[in-house]
């Protein structure tokens, strides 16, 4: 009794390796059906990915910039009571001068001390209401990360239940796909996923019917079919770049 599966030692023509190619497209087809019923879930999901990244982003900026605020703050209040201190100093210096320049020259430090406490009492107000705003901005980023968390939760779990519905599909296809793959030499197999990936269809391998090319439907020339049938050596379209298989069912007339 013939053995019914070749191993990979067997030295395959090149019309079967078409033919391989072709049953390896027909099962990638299948595939990419069953990945159809994802949707646009997976690019919902990378979206939605970034932008709470993002998001993320935005907070740890904000909290920075007001933890910055903050310290801002603290060093003007330490300055505003530095300067306190030494208005007070001054103050009792001046009951002790001997003379009316050293009087001037204190009433002048403490003239400057307190536009100092002035100027600080400026940027307080300007740092409270800059804190208030960053605080806001805070609470609002925090809340669309959170309802943004939610909707990517929501996405990744419609998407989990699909991939686990048709995962015992895609498993069995993918076997059967590398099966297929035992028979086709790795050039080809290159050259195939390249083509895959440039086609927005996914179809590399495509059968010729009623003279056309089944991707572009684009004319081949008859020579060119006969060449397709002879199965000889690899056809490519010239138009569309997949690779030609004759179609394996009759023409109707």
């Amino acid at each position: 009794m013939a053995t019914q599966k070749k191993t990979a030692e067997v030295d395959y023509s090149m019309q079967e390796k078409i033919m391989a190619l072709y049953e390896l497209q027909q099962i990638d087809s299948r595939i990419d059906g069953i990945n159809k019923v994802k949707g646009d879930l997976p690019l919902e999901v990378r979206d939605l990915e970034d932008e709470v990244a993002g998001i993320g982003t935005r907070i740890e900026k904000i909290e920075s910039e007001i933890e910055e605020l903050n310290t801002l703050t603290r060093q003007r209040k330490r300055e505003t009571d530095q300067a306190r201190i030494m208005i007070g100093n001054y103050k009792e210096q001046q009951n002790n001068v001997r003379n009316n320049r050293e009087y001037d020259a204190i009433t002048k430090e403490i003239e400057y001390q307190e536009l100092e406490i002035e100027l600080a009492d400026k940027r307080l107000k300007e740092y409270a209401v800059a804190i208030k705003s960053k605080k806001q901005q805070l609470e609002e980023a925090e809340a669309l990360c959170r309802e943004r968390t939610a909707d990517l939760e929501a996405k990744k779990d419609e998407l989990k239940s699909i991939e686990a519905e048709t995962a015992p599909q895609v498993a069995e296809f993918s076997a059967q796909a590398q099966k297929i793959k035992t028979k086709i030499d790795e050039r080809l197999l290159t050259a195939y996923g390249r083509i895959r990936r440039n086609v927005h269809n996914g179809l590399a391998v495509v059968t010729v019917k009623r003279d056309a090319c089944g991707g572009c439907y684009n004319r081949i020339p008859p020579q060119r079919q006969a060449d397709i049938r002879s199965g000889k050596k690899i056809i490519i379209c010239e138009y569309c770049g997949r690779i030609l298989v004759a179609d394996s069912e009759p023409a109707h007339k």
